[in-house]
Order: structure tokens, then C-alpha cells, then sequence
């Protein structure tokens, strides 16, 4: 990795550093103005998500459209965190947390890709 240029050859670092070309997944909320915003216990998911993937694909349900920044994070604590404390121990034997929270703000054309569906789907 020493030997690239991160200005010309960021995607080859990521490629060597074991980035993921694509990264599926969802996010807890999208602003009115744009903003996804991703929580996670571990954050595993969230460097593929953040600047890893070369292309990330988030499906969405419209459900998940909030006015602003606070209702998002109100979101995640009232509604998403319960249901996936459920889900993991139901899964893990364990209790969920918000470990991490990522908000994405602004990206690089074409890189983040969002599918707003009107079904029910996820937290």
C-alpha cells in the first residue's frame, strides 16, 4: 500500500487493504435534506459503508423518513434499538446496544445509491 498514490489509486488501496467492491444493506433513517443515518452495535458494516465499497446500495423504506438529524436519532432509540434487542437475543442470546452511529451527509457522485420503497422493511 506504501507504493500507491492515494490521489490517483484509492480504490487499488482499498482493494488491497480487503475492501468490498459493493456493499449492500439499509440505513435506520433519511433526512428530509438527505442525510442517511446508520447505528450499529459493532459498526462492522459501517467502513464498507463509510468509504470502503467502491458502490453502496441501500434499500429503504419510506417509512424511514424523518424531518431532521434529532428525529433521526430519536428513531433509533425509540423504535429500531427495541426491535433489534429483540431480534438479538432472540439470535444471539445477548442484548443489543448502539455501539456506533454513522451519518453520511454528502458523497462522491454516483458511489451511494438509495431505493425508496413504500413496503414495510427493516427498523
Amino acid at each position: 500500500m506504501a507504493a500507491l498514490d492515494f490521489r490517483t489509486q484509492a480504490q487499488e488501496m482499498k482493494i488491497v487493504s480487503g475492501q468490498t467492491d459493493y456493499a449492500l444493506g439499509s440505513v435506520h433513517a433519511v433526512t428530509q435534506d438527505g442525510a442517511l443515518v446508520i447505528a450499529s452495535a459493532s459498526g462492522s458494516q459501517m467502513a464498507s459503508y463509510a468509504w470502503g465499497a467502491a458502490n453502496v446500495v441501500f434499500v429503504v423504506g419510506a417509512h424511514k423518513i424523518v424531518p431532521d438529524l434529532a428525529v433521526a436519532h430519536e428513531r433509533i432509540r425509540r423504535h429500531s434499538l427495541p426491535l433489534e434487542d429483540v431480534r438479538a437475543r432472540a439470535a444471539y442470546g445477548i442484548h443489543s446496544s448502539v455501539g456506533k452511529v454513522l451519518e453520511i451527509h454528502q458523497e462522491q457522485p454516483s458511489r451511494i445509491h438509495v431505493i425508496l420503497i413504500r413496503q414495510v422493511v427493516g427498523f
